[in-house]
């Protein structure tokens, strides 16, 4: 009877489910008691309890912007959150998850690493982001970092947190609340701006695909969305578009535009053809995702995308992986 008990206790504390509940909790916990500690005086305005009086207060917009920031204080607040720092990586940040896996048989990746006690993996645009942003330092320009496709902030965050101002585009809600709560974590609030938007070349609304439990993949094409991930539900939305020469001041100068919006990237470009049009060493650093299956499936090629570019006065681009690095 005894062993039998015990049994028993053993199956009921050790699920896969109850493992997670115990050690997504314990990570909260220690999330807040680690930001409590570290929560400098009142009057600094990255103090929690100034923070809804300073969010984004020192950026510039466009006076003629369509679209105004995301407002991270009447936004919904996701839960459970799982957040982590980032390991390896020269300025270390916090970011949170909106994608958890198929819960509790699949869970994301880094909720396996946080179970295992390790931090956050790498992410690859987290390393390029902050070695462009030191190298052109190091060259004597400075500037903000415009982030089309933000994801959860990996990249938002990388730059944010070496004091360099972002604007951070990003159409999928479930995100953008991860981007406020990485906001909260990283005590970026005076350097982010975040919007509620996909960018294109025209102001309107189009209909995006959102990916089930691969947000990160949610595409303006349909056939875009699903091409690695065909067995997850796709869930249509409308979305606003707006050009990024009508949000980013003319005279906001610009170190880096990352943009990777699975195959739309045309279409940010051409919408940013000011921006692009900046003569060199004011033209920024750019980096978007050149694979060529997404391209086609929103009828657009990297042929069509280098042409354009080389018209701009982007004649040098080097090709990392799916990602294409241009410069004047």
């Amino acid at each position: 009877m005894a062993n039998a008990w015990k049994k028993y206790k053993s199956n009921k504390l050790t699920t896969p489910k109850t493992l997670l509940l115990f050690f997504s909790t314990s990570l909260i916990l220690l999330t807040f008691f680690y930001l409590t500690l570290h929560t400098t005086p009142s009057n600094n305005p990255n103090n929690p309890n100034n923070l809804h009086n300073n969010l984004n207060n020192n950026l510039p917009l466009n006076p003629n912007s369509p679209i105004q920031p995301f407002n991270c204080h009447t936004s919904p607040q996701p839960h459970p959150i799982i957040a982590n720092l980032v390991e390896g990586v020269k300025h270390p940040f916090f970011y949170s998850l909106s994608d958890f896996g198929s819960l509790p048989d699949k869970p994301h990746k880094n909720i396996v690493r946080i179970l295992k006690g390790k931090l956050f993996r790498k992410p690859d645009i987290s390393v390029t982001v902050q070695e462009v942003i030191e190298r052109m330092r190091g060259e004597g320009r400075n500037g903000a970092f415009v982030d089309v496709g933000a994801n959860v902030g990996m990249a938002t965050f990388a730059a944010a947190v070496m004091g360099v101002r972002v604007y951070a585009f990003e159409p999928v809600v479930e995100n953008l609340m991860s981007v406020c709560n990485g906001i909260y974590f990283n005590r970026v609030g005076d350097f982010v701006r975040v919007f509620e938007a996909a960018t294109s070349d025209r102001v309107g609304n189009i209909t995006f695909h959102k990916l089930v439990g691969r947000l990160d993949n949610s595409a303006v094409s349909a056939a875009g969305a699903k091409l690695a991930f065909k067995s997850n539900e796709e869930v249509e939305l409308q979305v606003r578009t707006v050009p990024l020469d009508l949000v980013i001041p003319e005279t906001e100068p610009v170190l880096l535009l990352k943009i990777d919006v699975q195959g739309w990237e045309y279409h940010v470009l051409k919408g940013a053809k000011k921006l692009l049009s900046r003569k060199k060493g004011e033209a920024p650093y750019l980096i978007y995702e050149e694979d060529e299956r997404l391209l086609q499936a929103s009828n657009s090629s990297s042929t069509e995308i280098r042409k354009f570019l080389g018209g701009l006065g982007y004649t040098h681009c080097v090709q990392k992986g799916t990602d294409a690095h241009c410069t004047k």
